[in-house]
């Protein structure tokens, strides 16, 4: 096996420390998919057995074995999730006792780390997970020393077209297109100096009172915006295309000229509340 072609392999179609789990998790897991024998995924939890059978998808599909592997796992009824929707929702709100949690969090956040404060603004804002805040932010900063901001953001529409940029923003298994932004916010954004997720991770670690919330604060961004927005409008928002038949082969966001402006009533009440 050339674990070294796999691992460049990887790091084509992924992320840098996605594609390193993956590569790690298919050294564990690779004689599953040689010897055919795959009863031992079932005693991994959840978590675990869902990145093993991802590193072993992939791997089936750099050897071109991928029918090997689809025909293991019905053999085995291998699932991808360990439990039903249902269970997953009702997790969710055990862990979260009100959406005003998530914005102290965020106040939090402002008050103990300034540095960090136009950042956390741009997140809730945008609802963007943090690796593709963290890259937009930068990519701001830079086209904007460069003088082609309008490459990416357009004033008129108060958009940052994302969807331009698709080696940054258009990944194998997440994806975001556009975000609607406040021109006001992008122009204090292309003030200030790059952002990295360790600096930003490690400023958050350092208060011990302070935890990382940022995929609560994608979440709370969804249903916030349930007021304003359709599910399928905030699925095109956050990026999940593919959701349903509707996603694939109907939904065209050009045709919803309101858009903007109900985006932006949402935006002008998560404001206030901070």
């Amino acid at each position: 096996m050339n674990w070294k072609a796999y691992g460049k392999w990887l790091r084509e179609n992924f992320s840098y420390n996605y594609s390193k789990d993956l590569l790690n998790y298919s050294k564990r897991f690779s004689y599953v998919l040689f010897s055919g024998e795959a009863s031992s995924l079932h005693r991994l939890s959840g978590s675990v057995r869902r990145m093993a059978m991802a590193s072993l998808s992939n791997l089936s599909k750099f050897l071109g074995v991928h029918g090997k592997w689809k025909r293991i796992v019905e053999a085995y009824g291998l699932k991808w999730s360990s439990g039903k929707a249902e269970d997953f929702l009702l997790s969710r709100m055990a862990n979260t006792k009100d959406a005003d949690s998530i914005l102290d969090w965020v106040r939090q956040v402002k008050a103990k780390i300034p540095q960090l404060s136009l950042f956390m603004n741009f997140m809730l804002l945008t609802g963007l997970r943090l690796k593709e805040a963290v890259n937009s932010w930068n990519l701001i900063v830079d086209l904007a020393e460069a003088g082609r901001l309008s490459e990416y953001y357009d004033r008129e529409k108060e958009v940052l077209e994302h969807y331009k940029f698709k080696k940054v923003f258009i990944r194998r298994s997440k994806k975001v297109f556009v975000s609607f932004v406040p021109e006001r916010l992008i122009e204090e954004i292309s003030k200030q100096g790059k952002l990295t997720i360790y600096q930003i991770n490690n400023w958050v670690r350092r208060d011990n009172k302070l935890k990382s919330r940022f995929g609560d604060l994608r979440e709370f961004w969804a249903t916030f915006m349930t007021r304003y927005l359709t599910t399928a409008e905030i699925d095109f928002l956050q990026g999940r295309v593919g959701a349903s038949i509707f996603m694939r082969n109907y939904f065209n966001p050009a045709l919803i000229t309101d858009l903007k402006e109900r985006v932006f009533k949402g935006l002008a009440e998560l404001q206030s509340r901070l």
